[in-house]
């Protein structure tokens, strides 16, 4: 096909080139149509991935969807549809989005308006004010990203942290952040931490906090927390200083490691990534701590080096 399309390029004759390769002429008239029918498919605009803010920005459609669950799960606003929801994120969240590409995220999070009274497999527990006292009572988890330099792309931190020791006991980065990627960094750090087990026996369930995001709210999330007998609860909207020791914890992240490197290519987000989170974690002094490391103040808490302290949030 390809030496005949070639020939008659230069202007022979369709039939005389048929005739000498042998091919009929029906064929080739039928696979020009099929290969016709290919261009058109592939001209259709692939999926960006993200949206601009006003500022300038790019918002990766995570981020994007993260809003949406809020507006999903918020008393008021949960009933409005993705019309609404698409003023909202324009408005609020100074985003340049259309309504086709709300309703498209919608649907893949299936939080659409005609399925809104559908009823969760593991009911929202509301984050309420705890009292922590030791290691491994309570982690907060939550996600971050940032921009491979002059291209579309992201580089996505998810961060488990102690709020007792304030220690980073767990992390992905990668270039998506989904449930599975997840659940399989928080059961590495329950077995490096040995949770849930004391002289062999279970000990008090552990709660993970974390915000609406669509992984967070997932039935995969819920199903991993019940397996592992960990209590899941989700903050209400609009109140991250409920989760603001891994929020301190990213804006660390950001201005001392996001803001003093750029990111030319996945290698080397990950390499400086990895280098940041072990220097918090066994260098950098925390004034919550006595400029102790959070590895040092989790040692000296398991040795009982420590005075008695409590942690209100």
């Amino acid at each position: 096909m390809q030496v005949a399309d070639k020939w008659i390029s230069r202007g022979f004759f369709t039939k005389r080139i048929l005739d000498i390769l042998e091919i009929n002429r029906s064929t080739y008239y039928a696979r020009k149509k099929e290969n016709k029918v290919r261009e058109i498919v592939k001209r259709g605009r692939p999926i960006q991935g993200y949206s601009m803010h006003k500022d300038g920005n790019k918002i990766p459609d995570e981020q994007i969807e993260e809003y949406l669950m809020e507006f999903f799960f918020d008393d008021n606003m949960g009933a409005l549809g993705y019309r609404k929801w698409t003023a909202l994120l324009r408005d609020e969240k100074n985003l340049v989005i259309n309504p086709k590409k709300v309703y498209r995220l919608c649907k893949e999070l299936d939080i659409l308006k005609e399925r809104i009274t559908k009823q969760p497999k593991h009911p929202r527990r509301l984050a309420r004010n705890r009292i922590v006292t030791g290691p491994n009572q309570l982690w907060q988890v939550d996600i971050k990203y940032g921009n491979i330099v002059n291209t579309s792309y992201f580089v996505f931190v998810c961060c488990a942290i102690d709020v007792f020791d304030r220690k980073i006991v767990g992390f992905y980065r990668g270039t998506t952040c989904r449930t599975k990627h997840i659940t399989s960094m928080i059961n590495k750090a329950l077995i490096k931490r040995k949770v849930h087990f004391k002289d062999g026996e279970f000990d008090d369930k552990l709660i993970i906090r974390t915000d609406n995001g669509p992984q967070f709210v997932s039935e995969k999330f819920g199903d991993f927390c019940q397996y592992q007998k960990i209590h899941h609860e989700r903050i209400p909207n609009k109140t991250p200083n409920m989760n603001a020791y891994i929020e301190s914890f990213h804006s660390q992240l950001q201005r001392e490691c996001f803001n003093r490197h750029t990111f030319h290519f996945y290698e080397e987000a990950y390499y400086y990534i990895d280098d940041y989170i072990h220097f918090y974690n066994n260098k950098r002094p925390h004034g919550s701590l006595n400029n102790q490391t959070p590895e040092k103040f989790n040692q000296l808490a398991s040795e009982a080096k420590i005075p008695n302290m409590e942690i209100s949030l």
